[in-house]
């Protein structure tokens, strides 16, 4: 890069490989977007991950850069076309060791698990969809995965596509940093993470947990897990079934 690295960062050495994010988009401006702040910014910088777009609207073959139609059988709004994706996709290079998804609200739920998956390979190819979605035989020859962030709806994929790589990102090895542990943040162990308290140590009348300043690691230990698991069962009884469905001990007081 052209800037100086502080000392701190310029200590990290790149991987010999690095993790890379393909984003197939309409709006090639809006990457790397958030990306290019804080710790997924300073790893761009450091060469731990790379990021490049693909225009997919560079592969329509019309002047008019035609990427979409209206659908067979009706219906409101459009479909982005197959044979435009399908060649726009030709153009990746690398394709071997990344998923090819595309980012839909019918797909599977994204999970940390599949995170740490997908930040474990050497990569990623997103596909972002707009209009009505995309002709699904492009989806079926290219083999897409399908995945959805939630049950809402998005103008586009473009802010799911970030999100996912951030997520992958963070856990990429030397982006978080030593002080960091993401064993203990929310769905590691199938648990939302416990309450977090700082400075001061009383703010509004409201004291922190008295545990917490006990000194007593074990005792901290054991609030910190009781409380996730408290959480976790008022917020998400979803993720509190399977919790509680393994051999865990401390779950059947719930």
């Amino acid at each position: 890069m052209a800037n100086e690295l502080p000392q701190d960062m310029t200590s990290r050495e790149a991987p010999a490989i690095a993790w890379r994010a393909t984003v197939m988009t309409l709006f090639p401006e809006m990457f790397p977007g958030s990306l290019g702040q804080s710790l997924a910014g300073k790893a761009l910088e450091d060469g731990i991950w790379e990021i490049d777009t693909v225009d997919i609207r560079e592969f329509a073959e019309d002047k008019h850069q035609t990427v979409d139609d209206t659908p067979f059988g009706g219906g409101a709004g459009m479909v982005m076309r197959a044979d435009v994706i399908d060649a726009a996709l030709q153009s990746v290079s690398d394709l071997e060791g990344r998923s090819v998804i595309y980012l839909t609200p019918r797909g599977q739920p994204l999970d940390q698990a599949r995170v740490k998956e997908l930040a474990s390979a050497e990569g990623v190819v997103l596909l972002c969809g707009r209009y009505e979605g995309v002709d699904d035989r492009v989806i079926d020859a290219w083999h897409m995965e399908e995945i959805s962030l939630g049950d809402f709806v998005l103008s586009g994929g473009e802010p799911a596509a970030l999100t996912l790589i951030d997520a992958c990102v963070r856990l990429l090895p030397g982006v978080m940093g030593s002080e960091c542990s993401p064993e203990e943040e929310s769905f590691e162990g199938g648990l939302l993470e416990y309450p977090h308290f700082t400075r001061p140590r009383i703010w509004e009348d409201r004291e922190v947990p008295e545990v917490l300043l006990s000194g007593h690691h074990e005792n901290v230990r054991a609030w910190r897990q009781a409380e996730a698991e408290k959480i976790t069962a008022e917020r998400r009884p979803d993720l509190w079934q399977k919790y509680a469905t393994k051999d865990n001990p401390s779950s059947s007081k719930h």
